[in-house]
């Protein structure tokens, strides 16, 4: 019976310490001998085999293992399947790329043609990108042996759960582990219906991999290999702060509530830090919100969706009621066979052209009861949580990235916010030059409708507000009123610098994932770079950038993210930290 496994080892917490202080000798060894300079100066041994990493000394100031595999790849018979630790190696494992995307379909935030930020992430719109073969992670450390060790910092980057990639160079983990003496890890998971899927065919009986939640186990089953493998590269195991944006931070949300980490005598992570995220079911939000836990029975109804419309796109039935009969004639075990032989390519271009007409072409953690419970909220009121300290981030103008949404109701607006298609949006911000004058202006982007953007009620700013109070505003505030049921240890940042070139200080403002290159100090090529990071903006946004690395960088170490950078102290939950920065400094104030 195949099971998840989650990494750890049956060792006493003293032979653990023991680990970390020999892994330290090593380094030390290492660095008086020139380390960072050659294969062998750069080979750490992890439980599975020794990878060499690349000496970025000179760019940056670290060293990064890329490319580090955390689970065989789930193709084939592994396809759907809970993750599988690596076949061992014995020879010395390049660990200097960064390993494919994990397959999905082409939108604005993934990887392209090349899995990196260029010109085909435009070019490739719609198209099938990645490989199955994806479950790898990325490490950097600071280019020096460590003191002591160093807190890590696990990353699981956003995309709606269908797209995204751990090579977008917002994601390089290379200043924020220099800037805060930290260990940064960034992890690749599966996506789309290869992440989250519960079709029946593909029920063992085995309750991790029952559940569907294949995208959640994979992120388990990387945060085992930073247990038991980290400080080999300087890490303190003990000390691990989970971080996430967007379905990243509904993603750590759903570990930090799910009953199987409950179960774990050894937790595996020991903060939360969950930018733009939430978990919530609609029973416990305002009327009219946006819920991100949806019924277990949506997620059986899709995956049957995914399984009848197969074998008719196949030609093995005449339409969806020949196919159900043909589905309930067939075992199990022949289905699951069947499904597990079907390119990806061909199982994403069904979800594209037929499932996405029925409405089923999302995708999100699935409520199976033990991978993550039916109402994480009731969850959390009831204390049945790992309780950790936990920072929630959220911008001010999230929505302003997805005005398309408006369209959802007409007390929204009910028609797009949006002009622009994905292919237009790209070409001109992959082209446009900050410094210059305005080369585009705000009447190409937003419909009359929604002009002027400060119009009462009815203006662009007023529709994007009220859908974040519908969506990112109340799920964050439903988990984290729940949470201060139980605990003090929370804290919450609101991001508002706004301080683009015109007119993309309207059209986008602080919008979702805007705070991410200030998180991770990276302000270089990535997709909204050249519409937004001017010289003009540079010593304010450069300013808040440390500033908030530092915070991030308290909390990993402490559990607290208050840091003298600041300027003042940080109030918990539900008071919040602004974020801003004017044309030359930092601005933070406390609302």
């Amino acid at each position: 019976m195949s099971r998840v496994i989650l990494g750890t080892r049956p060792l006493a917490r003293v032979l653990r310490l023991a680990s970390v202080v020999a892994t330290i000798i090593g380094l030390a060894a290492c660095a008086g001998t020139g380390a960072g300079s050659g294969a062998n100066a750069l080979r750490r041994d992890t439980t599975f085999g020794p990878v060499a990493g690349r000496d970025d000394v000179a760019q940056s100031g670290t060293w990064r293992w890329t490319g580090v595999p955390y689970a065989q790849p789930p193709i084939g018979p592994l396809r759907w399947r809970a993750p599988q630790a690596p076949q061992p190696w014995t020879g010395l494992r390049d660990a200097t790329h960064f390993a494919p995307a994990c397959v999905q379909t082409q939108r604005l935030y993934g990887p392209g043609l090349n899995n990196r930020y260029d010109e085909t992430v435009g070019t490739a719109l719609g198209r099938i990108v990645g490989s199955e073969d994806c479950l790898y992670l990325n490490i950097w450390t600071p280019a020096s042996r460590p003191v002591a060790p160093r807190p890590v910092i696990v990353f699981v980057h956003g995309g709606s759960n269908i797209s995204g990639y751990t090579a977008d160079p917002v994601y390089d983990g290379a200043a924020l582990a220099r800037s805060q003496d930290a260990v940064v890890v960034t992890v690749n998971y599966r996506l789309g219906i290869f992440g989250f899927l519960d079709a029946a065919p593909l029920k063992t009986g085995q309750r991790e991999e029952d559940s569907g939640n294949f995208a959640l186990l994979d992120i388990v089953q990387a945060l085992g290999f930073v247990a038991d493998n980290i400080a080999a590269f300087g890490g303190d195991p003990e000390r691990v702060t989970l971080m996430g944006q967007s379905a990243g931070a509904v993603n750590v949300d759903a570990l930090m509530v799910s009953p199987m980490l409950m179960a774990r005598a050894r937790p595996l992570f020991h903060r939360v830090a969950a930018l733009s995220g939430g978990l919530s079911t609609a029973a416990t939000l305002p009327r009219g919100a946006i819920a991100g836990v949806l019924p277990k029975s949506v997620w059986a109804t899709r995956g049957e969706a995914l399984l009848l419309e197969g074998l008719v796109a196949g030609g093995h039935a005449a339409d969806e009621a020949q196919a159900r009969q043909l589905a309930r004639s067939t075992a199990p075990a022949q289905l699951a066979a069947w499904m597990r032989a079907l390119p990806a390519d061909t199982l994403l271009e069904r979800v594209r052209t037929r499932l996405a007409a029925r409405g089923m072409a999302a995708s999100n953690p699935i409520p199976d009861g033990w991978v993550l419970p039916p109402d994480p909220i009731a969850a959390v009121r009831a204390g049945r949580y790992v309780k950790v300290p936990v920072l929630a981030g959220h911008a001010r103008d999230e929505t302003k990235l997805f005005p398309q949404l408006f369209a959802l109701r007409p007390d929204l607006g009910g028609t797009s916010g949006r002009l622009l298609d994905d292919a237009a949006v790209f070409a001109l911000a992959h082209r446009y030059d900050p410094d210059a004058p305005p080369q585009t202006r705000i009447e190409q982007w937003i419909p009359p409708a929604y002009l002027p953007t400060d119009a009462p009620r009815t203006g662009f700013d007023a529709r994007a507000a009220e859908l974040d109070r519908l969506w990112f505003t109340a799920i964050r505030d439903d988990l984290m009123n729940a949470l201060q049921s139980q605990q003090r240890e929370l804290w919450a940042y609101e991001f508002e610098w706004d301080g683009l070139p015109a007119p993309f200080d309207r059209i986008f403002g602080a919008a979702h994932a805007f705070d991410l290159p200030f998180v991770f100090g990276n302000f270089g090529p990535s997709l909204f770079a050249n519409i937004s990071f001017s010289r003009a903006n540079a010593p304010g946004r450069l300013a808040l950038s440390k500033a908030m690395m530092a915070s991030l960088g308290a909390l990993a170490r402490s559990g607290d993210p208050n840091d003298p950078s600041l300027g003042r102290a940080w109030p918990q939950w539900p008071r919040r930290l602004v974020f801003d920065a004017g044309a030359t400094d930092k601005l933070i104030g406390v609302r």
